[in-house]
């Protein structure tokens, strides 16, 4: 049975915090092995404060090593080293089974971002925890939060993630990468993380139909400007477009992706096939300085006239930097479009929102800022 008086001589006995130490663990596992008594556990009980109060940070650390799964640490104690510094606090809070839900939620709240982590990979972390890390944690505990699959995430705690951390690859990965997503945050991610966390989330999760036929259609588009970009249209173009027609894959929305990378070219040869005209007439009505030339064959492919004003917006950013005599910069003519697109005076707004949305999804993301920008200005006009 262990008494007070041998282990204060055990303890004592030790001569440098070294010895201090490991005399310490060997009773922390005399305790956690031992089917104590009930004097045995008062006896603990006494000897723990002393440890746990030890001037050397090396032998209360012992104690949250040795007992940090264990069940017979008095709570008050385990608090106590909770609140010590982090190489004495951490061990026995990533696993401690004495803490309550509330103990751990006012830790995670005032202890800093190590404890918020340490928390946050905890076996469970319940609702109420999982939700407190949310909403007060700094970015690190909030990721190791989600990449736990033990812990209970509500939907609008996950929504509440996607919409704080837009921008963080590791937070949105951690959270694609859950054994069990609702389909409203799903739906959130996809238009947000990178094609290595869409292609897990398509294999993964349940994604809307209508979703996945256009990350299908979207990385279609995309592989056939590349092929676009690579060729330079130097071979045919018309039997290209001829070619993609055949297959329904010339649509307004792979025309105003090749518009918004400066293949003009392209898109009066789109629009010659679609309207089943001659090349040559498709151009002059392309490149017409009126106003309705480019309407008439654009009416005529049958594309949706709602996108007209972004094609409209795209030609003349295109001429405008021809007439420059300079290199058709790919960023500087998106951000062109964009600028006449938000800026025109006949798009009304209303459209402007649904169109808005359409076009950023299609064009490359550095258009962003340049779109808000657009918006603010007609706001304010």
């Amino acid at each position: 049975m262990i008494t007070r008086e041998a282990v204060i001589r055990t303890i004592l006995r030790g001569a440098t915090p070294e010895e201090r130490a490991k005399a310490a663990e060997q009773l922390c596992l005399t305790i956690e092995r031992s089917s104590l008594t009930e004097a045995g556990r008062q006896a603990a009980e006494e000897i723990l404060p002393i440890l746990a109060s030890d001037a050397c940070d090396l032998v209360r650390r012992a104690l949250s090593i040795t007992l940090k799964a264990s069940p017979v640490v008095p709570r008050y104690i385990a608090i106590k080293l909770a609140k010590d510094v982090e190489s004495v606090c951490l061990p026995i809070l990533s696993a401690s089974p004495v803490f309550t839900e509330e103990d751990l939620i006012e830790i995670a709240r005032v202890g800093g971002a190590s404890r918020q982590v340490v928390i946050a990979k905890r076996r469970r972390v319940s609702f109420g925890l999982a939700d407190s890390i949310i909403e007060n944690g700094v970015e690190r505990a909030i990721e190791a939060v989600c990449a736990n699959d033990n812990a209970e995430i509500s939907e609008p705690s996950l929504r509440r993630v996607v919409e704080r951390f837009p921008r963080s690859e590791p937070v949105l990965s951690a959270i694609a990468y859950r054994k069990s997503l609702p389909l409203s945050v799903t739906e959130k991610l996809v238009k947000l993380v990178n094609d290595a966390v869409l292609d897990h989330l398509v294999s993964h999760h349940e994604i809307p139909p209508d979703i996945a036929v256009a990350i299908a259609v979207g990385a279609y588009e995309r592989a056939t400007i590349d092929l676009v970009d690579q060729a330079g249209l130097t071979g045919d173009p018309g039997k290209f477009v001829s070619h993609l027609n055949h297959h329904d894959r010339l649509t307004a929305s792979l025309l105003l992706r090749s518009l918004a990378n400066g293949h003009i070219t392209f898109l009066e040869h789109g629009l010659a096939e679609l309207a089943k005209a001659p090349h040559r007439r498709a151009r002059m009505m392309v490149h017409d300085a009126g106003p309705l030339g480019l309407k008439a064959i654009y009416e005529r492919a049958g594309l949706p006239m709602r996108l007209f004003p972004a094609f409209r917006a795209g030609v003349d950013a295109w001429k405008s930097l021809e007439a420059e005599g300079g290199f058709l910069d790919r960023s500087r003519l998106q951000a062109l479009m964009l600028e006449r697109f938000l800026s025109s005076d006949d798009v009304e707004f209303y459209v402007l929102q649904d169109d808005l949305a359409y076009l950023l999804e299609r064009l490359d993301p550095r258009s962003d800022a340049m779109a808000e920008r657009g918006a603010e200005q007609r706001q304010s006009a």
